[in-house]
């Protein structure tokens, strides 16, 4: 463990320095034994027994100055609480400096003690508070100030700091001490020589908000899964705090260009789901305010931009790396991080650094950060431990060209719990702070570089908190601010580990909230589809970024602890995917009737997105060859299609029917290069074949009909005419009677001859065998023999 003996080194060469930290460890373990026992400080005298039991909760809500120089006068002010079932008398608070702490392990030691035995003498005096009663339950406040000179603090150095309530109650009528409340002071009045250079990361990471999903007009406009962003960019929210306190402080800002991004896009017209519709984003003024903050709290600062969307490398490293894919998605969001960063707040980040959930390496991890094409990992003391007996420089050479910039873990963990009660805030405070300078005092004559870490996700209360202990620090008496690129690039200790844990070592606490392998089966059958989706798109862009990150968003490490929620978002994207890939479809087709050897089979595609698709082939194939062949003489035929948004398209195929009978025909929609698109398109086609014979006798029969038609007619108007001749006939008998002179004819029979033709003409005009007649006599020919000379075909 790094610091195992937590004591001053006086040399100035390595191997110097380690022999005499120790000669230090030897020579001062009987004075830890005494200190830990709860030896006074010198000018202290012993306090008496304790019998009571601790019946008193004594809350620090506040110490200033956090660290006292000389003339200060230390205020300290509170509330103590009885806890107990017995109202507490002649009680009174007292403040007691206890001996200067020894190391960084003291300091923890002392943190954790709960027992009020042992403990120095109070200073006394006037610097007390009197409490003649205290009631069970109700809280009485304290507020206590003694110069500094009174405390008795003599080499510099932490020391420790108690609150105590003194008093008695019925069961017990004796002054014991019924409550205390520990912290430390850290004394450095003057400067020192080396100080040591203080790297403090500043987070700005949220959870995932926005969807896939994008409305159809030509901004896209987005579609938040929820508004909840809006109450961490509010003034008093998480992120607002972080941005304001981050601004007035020497911080190295870490940012996910993902929240970046969706702050950006609630600048502008966004909607939010609601149930099975959305509705209008009203927080364009709270996302346009954060961000200009932004953008001018980053300027002259040093940024650095998480890949896309805080990717859990992680999980990745182990459960991930053996789904095909799963690590290709590192790169890219490496490189879109670097642009979201540079256009929104027009600052140009550092985009080489990978930082694992709680800075937990092992060598697969180390892997997969570098694959995602950083140089520098942000790991932590208590992952890649050390065996030395002070802290040493942040930066490590591990291998492959790879640094190690470990964050000290005391320092990085100090604000993780709840801080929002003054009392918790205030004691997280004076242990970073007494942490800090038990740092420097390891190796006073040996400047290093130190990081801290903190939570990925600080709350409002923890930001404040930190921000108080940093500007606690701001007389720079034993640090200094320095940034992240500088605590990478500085020399690394020649006696620190570089060698990177084994993945045994990985903590089984953040193993169990790893995402498991089938969120990446599931990432990669949804990059899959929108794969296939792009490929037949005429403007794939508009799918691509938004499916994208969303993909990205997918393997956050947001998601750890939310294993129900990230599947959700999983299936929202999905389905989303499905329902739009689905738009481009076959229309189904009934039963099919194929008459005669060839006939056109129609097959409709319809698009209904709002954009057009192509390089897609529809595929027609026929499961009976033998009795339907398609485009000639082939099973399989197929057209290259291509739609406008909101149009169908018929595509025609060529049948040849080879023998009667029904036959199972598929039709499939493909890309281009071969992979099935959508669901195939099944129906039947019954082929009527009519072959050669079939047709001789129908034409035959044909011929035949037509032939009796001639016939018909042609006896009808022969006997019309016959029937006419007859008719003349009579007539010219009836005018016999006289000469030809007599009834106006000539002798040659003219007038005769003439009056025949006009009833010859008048009978041929009355034939009902003409084509003119609207309802053609079909009735049946006359039974009366032929005349001489016609042929009579019976």
């Amino acid at each position: 463990m790094a610091e195992a003996a937590d004591f001053q080194g006086m040399g100035h060469s390595p191997a110097r320095r380690w022999l005499r930290r120790t000669a230090s460890v030897l020579a001062g373990a009987p004075l830890l034994a005494g200190l830990l026992a709860g030896t006074a400080a010198p000018a202290a005298q012993a306090a008496p027994t304790a019998t009571g039991s601790r019946t008193v909760h004594v809350s620090l809500d506040t110490l200033a100055p956090s660290a006292p120089v000389k003339g200060d006068t230390l205020t300290v002010s509170g509330t103590v609480t009885n806890t107990g079932k017995n109202t507490i008398t002649d009680a009174q608070v007292d403040l007691r400096v206890g001996p200067r702490m020894y190391g960084r392990t003291a300091i923890d030691d002392a943190a954790e003690r709960t027992s009020t035995s042992g403990d120095v003498a109070p200073i006394g005096g006037k610097y007390k508070v009197k409490i003649p009663k205290l009631a069970v339950g109700i809280p009485q406040d304290f507020a206590l100030s003694v110069p500094v000179s009174k405390l008795g603090l003599g080499q510099d150095g932490v020391y420790q700091l108690g609150v105590s309530l003194t008093g008695q109650t019925s069961s017990a009528p004796y002054a014991q001490v019924l409550g205390i409340q520990r912290t430390f002071l850290p004394w450095q009045p003057d400067a020192t020589e080396e100080k040591t250079q203080l790297t403090v990361l500043w987070p700005l990471i949220s959870s995932t908000r926005l969807s896939a999903e994008t409305g159809s007009d030509d901004q896209q406009t987005p579609v938040f899964e929820n508004d909840d962003l809006a109450e961490e960019l509010a003034p008093g929210g998480r992120l607002e705090q972080l941005v304001s306190l981050g601004s007035q402080l020497p911080v190295t800002w870490v940012i996910d260009p993902d929240l970046l991004a969706t702050a950006d896009a609630m600048t502008k017209n966004y909607q939010v789901r609601s149930g099975d519709t959305t509705v209008p984003g009203k927080n364009q003024a709270v996302a346009t305010k954060w961000l200009d903050t932004l953008e001018k709290a980053v300027q002259g600062g040093k940024v650095v931009a998480l890949p896309f969307a805080d990717p859990d490398l992680a999980s990745l490293a182990h459960q991930g790396k053996d789904v095909s894919g799963a690590l290709s998605h590192l790169q890219p969001a490496t490189d879109v991080a670097g642009k979201t960063v540079e256009t929104i707040l027009h600052v140009k980040p550092s985009v080489d650094f990978a930082w694992p959930v709680d800075g937990a390496i092992d060598p697969s991890i180390v892997d997969v950060a570098t694959s995602a094409g950083a140089h520098k990992v942000i790991t932590r003391s208590d992952s890649l431990q050390d065996n030395l007996p002070y802290t040493p420089a942040a930066a490590r050479p591990i291998g492959g060209g790879t640094t190690a910039v470990v964050a000290d873990t005391r320092l990085s963990t100090a604000f993780q719990g709840d801080m929002s009660a003054a009392g918790a805030s205030t004691l997280a405070v004076q242990k970073f702070l007494a942490q800090s300078l038990a740092v420097t005092l390891q190796d006073p004559e040996n400047q290093r570089s130190v990081v801290v870490a903190p939570q990925r996700m600080p709350s409002a209360a923890q930001a404040q908190s930190m921000a108080r202990a940093l500007r606690g620090l701001d007389s720079e008496r034993w640090t200094e601010p320095s940034d992240l690129l500088a605590a990478a690039a500085a020399t690394p200790d020649s006696d620190a580990t570089t060698k990177v844990p084994a993945s045994s070592r990985y903590p089984k606490k953040l193993r169990d909230q790893e995402l498991p392998t089938d969120v990446f089966l599931d990432i990669k059958k949804t990059q899959e589809r929108l794969d296939n989706f792009k490929a037949i798109l005429s403007a794939p862009d508009r799918v691509a970024a938004p499916f994208g990150n969303a993909i990205g968003r997918a393997m956050s490490t947001s998601w750890r602890g939310e294993p129900e929620k990230a599947r959700q978002y999983r299936g929202t994207v999905e389905n989303y995917l499905v329902g739009l890939a689905t738009e481009v479809k076959l229309i189904p087709k009934s039963v099919l009737t194929l008459s005669g050897r060839s006939a056109t089979i129609p097959v409709t595609v319809q698009n209904q997105l709002l954009q057009g698709v192509q390089n897609l082939v529809l595929r027609l194939k026929s499961d009976n060859p033998t009795r339907l062949k398609l485009d000639g003489d082939r099973a399989v035929a197929e057209r290259p299609i291509k739609i406008d948004g909101g149009h169908s398209q018929s595509v025609k195929f060529t049948g040849a029917g080879n023998a009667n009978g029904p036959v199972q025909v598929t039709a499939q929609l493909y890309t281009v290069d071969g992979t099935p698109y959508g669901s195939p398109m099944t129906f039947q086609v019954k082929v009527s074949e009519i072959t050669p014979t079939v047709m001789l006798v129908i034409a035959g029969g044909v011929l035949l009909l037509v032939l009796a038609g001639v016939k018909m007619y042609s006896q009808r108007k022969r006997a019309v005419a016959r029937k006419a001749a007859a008719e003349d006939a009579e007539d010219t008998e009836d005018t016999d009677g006289g000469d030809d002179t007599e009834d106006g004819t000539g002798a040659d029979g003219t007038a005769r001859d003439t009056q025949r033709t006009d009833r010859a003409r008048a009978a041929e005009d009355t034939d009902p065998g003409q084509a003119s007649d609207p309802t053609p006599n079909t009735g049946p020919e006359s039974a009366d023999a032929s005349g001489a000379g016609e042929k009579v075909d019976r």
